[in-house]
Order: structure tokens, then C-alpha cells, then sequence
């Protein structure tokens, strides 16, 4: 392992139905087994998930080399209205020339707003959020990030607020410029100007680097996936070296979603729109790993 900056990501299998090849949609999908950390308290009556809760800190509390583990619970925002274009023309037409215009006769497609579907699904994952924290005690997110494009703002929104959550876990959404779907082309991609969407979300904190107009979107270039790569594992980067939480929330989209599993070394797996996806993962600071891979 080459010495480099920032973090080492792996996903640590067996928790969830994802981690299985056979699985192909699944909110959640915590598996139904026994843990370590059971050994020290049987008998008792905790739910899988507060079960769960405490073999994450068991592996927290008795990790070596610097290694922390991390519940990331992603989520896809709900149907915007360039999917209902994109249904409409079909991929290869929409990639071809549509997902370049800024619209058609009937739609507006720039930085586009949930459709009436679209919020039905994130009203319908705030229904699943009640039900989790309420009866099957799973863990509150302690950060929420998202990305600064309309849609997710509007899913982060629906999916979080009017949850009873914990004192100490508020629904308090941070922007991270980084979170955003690739680049380039494709005008849904373009972000709205930061003082518009700061208005329009006012419970949101958006990062100071955040420039008011979109200066990474690119009219005449598409994003690659390696670059796209490169810049998750920079806001994962970004995320743990300032974040010591452990439970995180990260609002996002499709590509993203596919690049952030790359990155942390999860199988490929597709969310639909309004879906949520729970991933544990052990980090590992860079310097570390590459002093484990010198002296085994």
C-alpha cells in the first residue's frame, strides 16, 4: 500500500442484506444475527438495531492502528422532474442531446425541483425514519449532510424534519459542495446560485468555500468516474477528518451514491429515487495504513 493523504476506506460485510450479491433493493436491511458484544449482556431485550448500535461501539472501543468504524445511511433523493424527461425520451436519447437543453415544451430541467412523486417518497422515508426510531431503535443520525442541489435539499427536508429525534442528534443539514452528483453536460447537474438556494433552505449551513455562482460544472465536459471517484473520497476525507460522530446521514444522488460505494469498497448497488442504503464502514488514516502494511 503506497503512503498517501487523508483516509483508507473498507465496508465491513455481514451486517447487512447489501452485503449480499443476491440483494437487489433493501432499505436498510439489517441482518438478524448475534454479535460480539451480546456475549457481554445476555438475556437482555434490546431490538437489532440497539443491539447493533452497541457492537459498533464495541468495535470502536476495542479498535487498534487509529481504524474507527462509521454507519453511513445514504440516501437518494426523491423523483425530480428531469427523470420523469429522461422516462420520457429514454436514456439513450436523453444523453444523446435532452439532458444537454435546459428543457422542453413542458418541463424545466436546471438544478430541477421534486416532482409531486418525488416528494410522496421522501414523506414516505420520513414514515420509515418514524417507524426505526420508534420501534425498532435504530441509531439517529448525529450529522446530516447533503448536497447543494435543489432536489436533495428538498428530500433532506421531507425525509428529517418532524422526526422525534434525540437532544443531542437535531436535524441540523450541512451543504457540502462535494456531495453533488457529476459534473458536466448534463444541465440537472448545474448547481442554482448559493445565495438562491440559501434563501430558499434557510435551516441549512453551507460550507464558506461554497462559491455563489457554479464554478464546477462544465457546459462542454463530463465528469469520469475515477474523477468523480477522486472527489468522494476527497468529502470523505474532508468528513471524518473533522467529524468524530459516528452515526452520518449523507443526502445525495445515483452516480454519487455509485461512486461513494466504489470508494468505500461496497459491492455495486442501485437505489431507486427515495431510497436508503446503511453501510458500515472501518476508516483507517492513511499514515496508518501504511505503517500496518511495514510492519504487519
Amino acid at each position: 500500500m503506497s503512503q498517501q493523504h487523508g483516509f483508507t476506506y473498507s465496508t465491513v460485510t455481514g451486517y447487512f442484506l447489501q452485503d449480499d450479491n443476491s440483494t437487489i433493493s433493501k432499505n436498510f436491511g439489517l441482518l438478524q444475527r448475534e454479535y460480539a458484544a451480546d456475549v457481554l449482556n445476555p438475556g437482555d431485550e434490546k431490538t437489532q438495531w440497539q443491539r447493533f448500535e452497541r457492537e459498533v461501539n464495541r468495535l470502536n472501543d476495542e479498535a487498534v492502528d487509529g481504524a474507527v468504524y462509521k454507519v453511513l445511511y445514504i440516501g437518494r433523493h426523491g423523483q425530480g422532474v428531469h427523470n420523469v424527461a429522461e422516462k420520457k425520451y429514454g436514456t439513450a436519447e436523453w444523453d444523446r442531446y435532452w439532458a444537454a437543453q435546459e428543457g422542453d415544451s413542458t418541463s424545466y430541467w436546471v438544478d430541477p425541483h421534486l416532482t409531486d412523486t418525488g416528494v410522496q417518497q421522501a414523506e414516505t422515508i420520513n414514515a420509515f425514519w418514524k417507524h426505526q426510531l420508534a420501534v425498532a431503535g435504530t441509531p439517529a443520525p448525529e450529522k446530516y449532510y447533503c448536497s447543494p442541489l435543489y432536489r436533495c435539499l428538498e428530500t433532506a427536508n421531507l425525509t428529517f424534519t418532524g422526526l422525534d429525534l434525540p437532544a443531542d442528534r437535531p436535524y441540523k443539514p450541512v451543504v457540502k459542495e462535494f456531495l453533488r452528483e457529476a459534473n458536466g453536460i448534463h444541465t440537472c447537474d448545474r448547481r442554482s446560485p448559493k445565495s438562491a438556494v440559501r434563501n430558499a433552505f434557510l435551516n441549512f449551513t453551507f460550507e464558506p468555500s461554497m462559491t455563489e455562482d457554479d464554478e464546477l460544472w462544465s457546459a462542454t465536459e463530463r465528469e469520469s468516474d475515477q474523477e468523480l471517484d477522486g472527489r468522494m473520497k476527497s468529502l470523505l476525507d474532508d468528513v471524518f477528518e473533522l467529524d468524530e460522530s459516528t452515526f452520518i446521514s449523507l443526502t445525495t444522488h445515483s452516480g454519487a451514491i455509485r461512486s461513494l460505494l466504489r470508494v468505500l469498497g461496497h459491492r455495486e448497488f442501485r437505489l431507486v429515487t427515495g431510497g436508503v442504503i446503511a453501510v458500515l464502514v472501518k476508516v483507517v488514516r492513511a499514515c496508518d495504513a501504511f505503517h500496518d502494511a511495514k510492519n504487519p
